[in-house]
Parts: C-alpha cells; structure tokens; sequence
C-alpha cells in the first residue's frame, strides 16, 4: 500500500499551494488514476513520489515504510515517464534506451535484457536504428514509455502519457499499461484529465482540484452508477465553494 497523508507543497512561500493537504491510498498491484483539470497538482504529487520534488509537509510510506527509506533500499523501483519527452534527440531508440539504463547502474547483460524487453513491450524493434528526432509524435510517446520501463520498476508514474497523439497510439499506448500491469501485477499511478482514459485503464481513482483529494477509492465505487464527467463536475464545482 502507498499512503499519501496531509501532503502540502508551495512552489516558493507566499504562493497559493500547489498540494493542500492531499490524502488518500494507492493499493499495490493496481492501476490507479489520478484525475484532475490541469493546475490541480497532480504533476507535483508524482514529482514528489519519484524523487524530483522534497517532501514539505506530510507523509508519504510504502509498504509501511517512510518514502525516503523505502527508495534509498530499492533505487530503481519507481520510474516516472513524464509529459514532456525525456529522451536526447541524437541518438537511435536503442543508444537512448541503453543510456537511460546504464543511468541508473545496470549491469551491462542485465541492461541489454531489459532494453530488448522494454524494446518488445513498447513495440519499438523496428525503428530500433532510427534517430528519437525522425519519430512520430505516437512513436516518441513509446520511447518515453519505453525508457520509463529499463529499471524494471515496481511502480510506474505516467503522468499525461497521452498527450499530443493520435487516436491510434492512443489506444496502443492505453492497451500497453494494461498489459503491463495485468502481466508483471506491478503498481500504476496515471495521471490525465481526459475521463475516459481513466474509465479505460484504471481499477482505483482519486479525483484532484486545486491541490485536494476530493474522492477516492475503486473506480465503480466512486462513480456510483454515474457517469464519471457527472461526478467530477459535481465535485469540482463543489470545492470551489469551499
């Protein structure tokens, strides 16, 4: 179990909090949405879970364990595949894939296993030799999912992995965290603001504004028989009364 209790975060003193006192769980093995407008916070709270961003305020434990200590012990089990791509331009998918895992001190047999695996997994074989920069927007989408995979982490962080692509990498990209958490039961936090996609992947949800959880808990029981647009309308305009 992840465990986010009372997390507050301020980009500089003054400022309104990006993260006001956020709270709720992440079960293990499960693909859990993390939905909300753009500016609701949730791009900070991932930062803070992969490591980017310091804990202000609250708690963060996995497993029981506080995050630092946890991390320290497994340096590789969270991977973050961000919205902007996080790759360098000038080199192939597979110098890309073999850097980004040397990165983070992986032997070099067991480097080249996980970059052919993540190479599969992301359906890359093919455009292996190619330049990131002669990619297509859907293909360059892989690649950033793809590199997130070389640790072999436990816990994936997509943050908006959809972003700026086609109908049809969208739907690839949507069937792939599906296989990925069906296949290896690892943990999935996918953050976007497009309904469906939650609806699509995801078994658990936390729906975020302006910095607060406002419901949590599996996807059917916070839709309680609703649509899921209906029930993020209605609480986001509740919140906003608070």
């Amino acid at each position: 179990m992840i465990r986010f209790n009372g997390i507050y975060y301020r980009y500089r003193p003054g400022a309104p909090p990006a993260l006001d006192g956020a709270a709720f769980n992440i079960r293990r093995g499960s693909v859990h949405g993390l939905l909300g407008p753009n500016g609701a916070g949730k791009t900070t709270l991932i930062s803070i879970l992969a490591g980017l961003r310091p804990l202000q305020d609250g708690s963060i434990t996995i497993d029981g364990e506080p995050l630092a200590v946890w991390r320290a012990a497994r340096p590789n089990a969270i991977a973050l595949v961000p919205q902007d791509y996080a790759f360098y331009p000038m080199l192939t998918v597979a110098e890309n894939l073999d850097f980004f895992a040397g990165v983070q001190g992986i032997a070099r047999k067991q480097r080249r296993h996980n970059c052919l695996e993540a190479m599969r997994f992301a359906r890359l074989e093919t455009v292996a030799q190619r330049r990131a920069d002669e990619l297509s927007g859907g293909l360059r989408r892989r690649l950033n999912l793809a590199i997130g995979l070389t640790g072999a982490p436990e816990i994936l962080l997509l943050d908006e992995p959809t972003v700026g692509v086609d109908p049809q990498s969208r739907r690839f990209l949507l069937e792939a965290v599906r296989q990925f958490a069906a296949i290896s039961r690892r943990t999935v936090l996918y953050t976007s603001h497009y309904m469906e996609e939650i609806e699509t992947v995801c078994s658990d949800i936390a729906i975020v504004d302006s910095g607060k959880v406002l419901a949590q808990g599996p996807l059917s029981e916070v839709k309680g028989g609703q649509n899921l647009e209906q029930v993020f309308l209605q609480l986001t305009r509740d919140s906003a009364w608070e």
